[in-house]
């Protein structure tokens, strides 16, 4: 089992903080993640939320490449409908050279109406925009020399894309899915697959079994980690803390919920998406999802907090690893 990060940076200017101290926790958060053995780190995209949310990720990935050596970077997710394809496929090759190789290129085709309309995209062509610009940014990146592209959203002619990206034929593409049927795409299309926090553990071991049954339906050679499940962390160690963590629980899936109401356990107490309770507690809960083939697990920290990393990786990691991983005190 490995460990990583989903999440992003969060400007707090409501708060009484400028914007730069979020986005400095954040790298500070990512720092010692890759310092403590965490293996990836995939940053979320949103726009016009008025929540501070990260809107640029790759521009903050490209700072995180210089001040990291050894954590996967990767975006979690592009939605591919509001970019030029050619650009974006510049942008992470030349990040994929500034990683060394590190970058994982999350894509989606995006799922909430206001962003779509900030942008004056309809959301009914989130679908055509996608796979259109899929087939562009493939293209960009194995077609040797110049091409040209015709289709109903995006024309180029006689364009060459630059940088080619380090690692080939390009970055491990990942979509993010929870259907059965996009589940099933994703493993026939090439994609690695990204499952949500909010799904109770029962749903991610079935998705993971659909994923590897697709696999092995058409000779995809399957590898566990392959799927990356998000989990949120919520870790103590006294007794007495557990109601204030039920308590946050509850304000957490009161803002995200409505997203996916159906994935949602109808008690805080019966919710089986987070890593809550003790060590113990929490390290039973990653057997259970490692039993079931959830082998690469990303937190989920709104926090960022430096010392919930410290201690998960010094009181739960080395259970699932022969390293031992280094904590600071």
């Amino acid at each position: 089992m490995q460990f990583g990060l989903f999440g992003g940076a969060r400007t707090k200017r409501s708060i009484g903080l400028e914007d730069s101290q979020g986005y400095q926790s954040f790298i500070d958060y990512v720092t010692e993640a890759d310092r403590l053995g965490f293996r990836q780190l995939f940053m979320v995209e949103h726009h016009f939320t008025g929540q501070g949310q990260v809107s640029a990720s790759m521009t903050v990935l490209a700072y995180l490449a210089a001040r990291t050596q050894r954590i996967r970077l990767g975006t979690a997710v592009v939605v591919l409908p509001w970019h030029n394809p050619v650009l974006i496929a510049e942008q992470v090759a030349t990040l994929d050279l500034l990683t060394g190789g590190r970058v994982d290129f999350g894509v989606g085709k995006g799922y909430r109406k206001a962003e779509f309309d900030g942008f004056r995209i309809p959301i009914e062509e989130a679908s055509e925009r996608f796979d259109e610009a899929m087939e562009i940014i493939r293209k960009a990146w194995t077609t040797e020399g110049r091409f040209s592209h015709r289709s109903k959203h995006w024309q180029y002619d006689d364009i060459v894309v630059e940088p080619e990206p380090l690692q080939r034929p390009h970055p491990p593409l990942w979509l993010a899915a929870g259907s059965r049927d996009s589940i099933r795409r994703a493993a026939r299309e090439g994609y690695n697959l990204l499952l949500d926090q909010l799904a109770q553990t029962h749903q991610i071991i079935e998705r993971i079994a659909i994923f590897r049954e697709e696999c092995e339906r058409i000779g995809r050679a399957y590898d566990p980690l392959m799927v990356a499940t998000a989990r949120p962390l919520q870790m103590f160690h006294h007794e007495s803390e557990r109601a204030a963590a039920y308590e946050t629980r509850k304000r957490v899936v009161s803002v995200i919920g409505d997203l996916a109401r159906d994935k949602l356990a109808d008690r805080v107490e019966d919710d089986t998406a987070p890593l809550l309770g003790t060590p113990d507690e929490v390290i039973a809960r990653l057997e259970e999802l490692e039993a079931g083939g959830a082998t690469n697990i990303l937190l989920v920290d709104p926090n960022a907090s430096v010392a919930n990393l410290r201690a998960f990786a010094r009181e739960v990691m080395p259970r699932f690893s022969a390293t031992r991983f280094e904590a600071a005190e």
